[in-house]
């Protein structure tokens, strides 16, 4: 197929499989390894401590961007690191069986992570060259829906299949919990072998996306460089900063824990779900919640701005943390009162994170916004990273419940910092 040919392919031939593509890496390595690790018997402390770590990549990636711009072509990156990302689930699934897997597998999701940041930065760039103004703006809900189907298909569907898989008896062993998440991995390796094969054909070959010339990389650098300047040398930076790194100060070290608490035994504190139990739970109700709650939380947004809502919204993503103390002290046997708490804190949750998405593109305006807006996101992955590495710890030393109450404390800063900001009230009104 000619270059030219390819240019006027349907936008609906590749945005909705690449945007789901760049949605299953991510909850792979954030949700899935979660529950994974539970079910193979490592401690939460380990579990929150590494998992955690895997946020590097996306904390750090504002600062190998510039290479994805300058070296090969944006669709070149997008098929290596799909490939890559295959790659990095078929080590995953050949090592969970072993005795080191823990080792072994992390080091995998290691690859993953980098491969799915780096995969962001390319699609992401690939997206506003691919098409044109009109039709990114029509697009742009049709990418966040496939996005949000890949987490309901890797936290949900996924984790589903694994509960199912456990419980089965695969290769007549009796029940296999290595084996059952191994195949999962396979499932995930082929998807993203076939992702990979189809991207390298389906993908447009738009002209601005053409090969660099690696001549202009100092010239690039240099540009990166007054980039960062001006980012540190906004006006009130160390408030921004202090909103960046507090906002999901409480969420962060509630989203490594929710899962280990729904599975562990009531026995020790959690409510004793199935694998497939979760599945359904958080990774299907709660992901559906989630993306409702983003999306009034939009539409209010664009309605009153966001200085209007800046107060409800911090609220909606901290108070309903609540319900988490309710169920470690209720310990309810009701599944479908476990499935609705958790769909009030998702919701919450995603209608809350509307304020501070709409805050980090508000301090991003300038000269270099898409710059600045990335250098934003690495410091709410680092918001989140920090403290989930030490929640597994925390919740093992005072147990869940106490674990939950201090988690409502963490919200604190969060008001405090919010108080401090000062907001354009016509911003994010929708012009009529």
């Amino acid at each position: 197929m000619s270059k030219t040919k390819s240019k006027t392919r349907s936008p609906w031939a590749w945005i909705p499989s690449l945007y789901f593509a760049e949605g299953i890496p991510y909850v792979v390595v954030m949700t899935v390894a979660v529950i994974m690790y539970k079910r193979l018997g490592i401690s939460n402390t380990d579990i929150a401590l590494y998992t955690s770590w895997l946020y590097l990549p996306w904390v750090i990636k504002p600062f190998w961007s510039p290479l994805v711009d300058i070296l090969k072509s944006k669709r070149w990156w997008i098929v290596t690191m799909q490939l890559f990302i295959g790659a990095g689930l078929a080590g995953v699934a050949f090592t969970v069986p072993t005795s080191l897997f823990f080792q072994s597998t992390l080091a995998f999701f290691w690859l993953l992570a980098f491969s799915s940041a780096t995969h962001d930065i390319a699609a992401d760039g690939f997206y506003m060259y691919g098409i044109d103004d009109s039709q990114q703006a029509y697009f742009i809900g049709i990418r966040s829906t496939f996005y949000r189907l890949a987490m309901i298909v890797g936290q949900g569907a996924l984790v589903y299949l694994a509960g199912i898989f456990e419980t089965t008896d695969l290769f007549g062993k009796g029940e296999d919990i290595p084996m059952a998440w191994s195949m999962i991995f396979v499932i995930l390796a082929v998807l993203f072998f076939l992702f990979t094969f189809y991207h390298k054909f389906a993908l447009p070959y738009p002209k601005e996306d053409e090969d660099k010339d690696v001549k202009s990389f100092s010239d690039v650098m240099q540009e990166f460089g007054e980039t960062i300047v001006g980012f540190f040398v906004k006006k009130d930076i160390w408030v921004i900063l202090g909103v960046l790194l507090t906002y999901r100060l409480g969420e962060s070290q509630l989203v490594k824990m929710a899962s280990p608490f729904l599975l562990d035994g009531r026995e020790v504190g959690g409510l004793g779900l199935s694998t497939s139990d979760v599945g359904i739970v958080y990774g299907t109700i709660g992901v559906l919640f989630l993306t409702i709650g983003g999306i009034l939380g939009g539409y209010a947004a664009s309605r009153k701005g966001l200085k209007y809502w800046l107060w409800p919204m911090v609220i909606a993503i901290n108070l309903p943390n609540l319900v988490y103390v309710y169920l470690s002290y209720a310990l309810p046997e009701s599944f479908v009162l476990v499935c609705a708490s958790v769909a009030v804190e998702q919701f919450g949750y995603g209608f809350g994170f509307t304020a501070y998405m709409l805050y980090q593109i508000y301090v991003s305006e300038g000269k270099h916004k898409t710059a600045h807006f990335a250098f934003c996101t690495a410091f709410m992955a680092l918001g989140m990273m920090v403290p989930g590495m030490i929640s597994g710890w925390i919740q093992e030393m005072i147990g869940y419940q106490h674990f939950f109450i201090w988690v409502i404390l963490c919200t604190i800063p969060s008001f405090i910092m919010v108080k401090l900001i000062k907001i354009d009230p016509k911003y994010g009104i929708k012009k009529k």
